[in-house]
């Protein structure tokens, strides 16, 4: 039985050197195209499969990143971990995924020791960089003792957050444009004549939340009122939305239209309607700010806004790639959200057919 070669000995018989070896496989171009012509005909006329082990070893790269989601159920991660992949295997790296549940309705008590407990994992799996996904870097205020351990994962293997910026953090992080995304929604209920707004769904004391409830307030300051009483907040599920507009429903005066934090809070608020004999956009307009698979085959179907994860996660597998390869960053890259007109808001509201 043939024995497998080694790096060592392609180097040897190729006359380079094992660095020269190690920069033909990771497909490295400071290597001269003689060198590089020989090193793969011995890798040929071999058989070589190099393992993942042992280029991490020659070159103290695996190209294998970790990405640190808080709730892979979540439509949103879904959608934005399936392009982070694709994007990830155009550059001939691999994921490791960590799903640590430390979002939903099933989320731990303590979810900031549940990712401090992965970033050690991470460690010792060798990665040659992180990219989070949610989770407690996404609060208003995280644990301090969280945010020490991303500080101390940050400090050994590149990391990068996408979401919104912390200022006790020196990671690097890809920021959404939440506020653009609210005002196209908000500029498309108010030209179709709504003025008693609502918005439901999003978790208090969120980042994502957070602004994206100040960008409604400042929206609908600038052409109606703001009533606070509107504010119908709870988290980002299906079933939230459900319950949130039942409790609408069982209020002598419902708004005229709400906007919903994202597409799955709008698909349960859809079913509390029908629940209750009622529809949108017959009886309350709704918005997403926030589009998920299959919103285009909901009833009704969902005006929503695309915040573009396809870019997003080409995005953040560049930037990460640079803070690995230590090269400069150079201005942020921010993507550009776009509203999608659909059938929930309805037409303009008192004309008539």
């Amino acid at each position: 039985m043939k024995k497998n070669i080694t790096i060592k000995e392609i180097a040897k018989k190729s006359g380079v050197s094992v660095s020269t070896v190690s920069r033909v496989l990771n497909n490295h171009p400071s290597v001269s195209p003689a060198k590089r012509a020989k090193v793969q005909a011995i890798i040929k006329e071999e058989g070589f499969q190099p393992s993942m082990l042992a280029r991490g070893m020659v070159s103290n790269k695996t190209r294998t990143l970790a990405v640190v989601v808080s709730d892979i159920t979540n439509p949103y991660f879904t959608s934005l971990v399936s392009e982070i992949e694709l994007a990830s295997q155009d550059q001939n790296y691999s994921l490791l995924l960590f799903n640590t549940m430390t979002a939903g309705h099933q989320k731990k008590a303590d979810s900031s020791f549940t990712e401090r407990d992965t970033f050690n994992t991470i460690l010792e799996k060798k990665v040659d960089g992180v990219l989070i996904l949610g989770g407690e870097i996404d609060l208003d205020e995280p644990n301090p003792e969280y945010l020490l351990a991303l500080e101390h994962l940050n400090q050994q293997v590149p990391v990068l957050i996408v979401g919104q910026k912390q200022k006790d953090c020196s990671c690097s992080f890809l920021e959404r444009d939440l506020e653009k995304g609210v005002f196209l929604a908000m500029q498309h209920l108010l030209a179709l004549g709504y003025r008693r707004i609502g918005f439901i769904g999003g978790e208090p004391g969120v980042k994502i939340t957070t602004q994206r409830v100040q960008a409604f307030e400042k929206a609908l300051s600038l052409y109606s009122t703001f009533d606070s009483s509107l504010l119908y907040l709870s988290d980002f599920y299906t079933e939230d939305g459900y319950q949130t507009m039942t409790e609408i429903i069982r209020q002598k005066e419902m708004p005229d239209a709400v906007l919903a934090i994202n597409d799955r809070v709008a698909v349960g608020a859809f079913r509390a309607l029908a629940d209750h004999g009622l529809s949108c956009p017959d009886d309350i307009a709704i918005a997403s700010c926030d589009s998920f698979p299959d919103g285009e085959y909901q009833i009704p179907r969902i005006t929503t806004i695309n915040q573009h994860n396809q870019i997003l996660g080409q995005l953040a597998v560049k930037r990460l790639l640079k803070l690995i390869n230590e090269e400069p960053l150079g201005s942020i890259e921010l993507h550009s959200p776009d509203l999608i007109i659909r059938e929930s808001c309805g037409i303009r509201k008192g004309r008539t057919t």
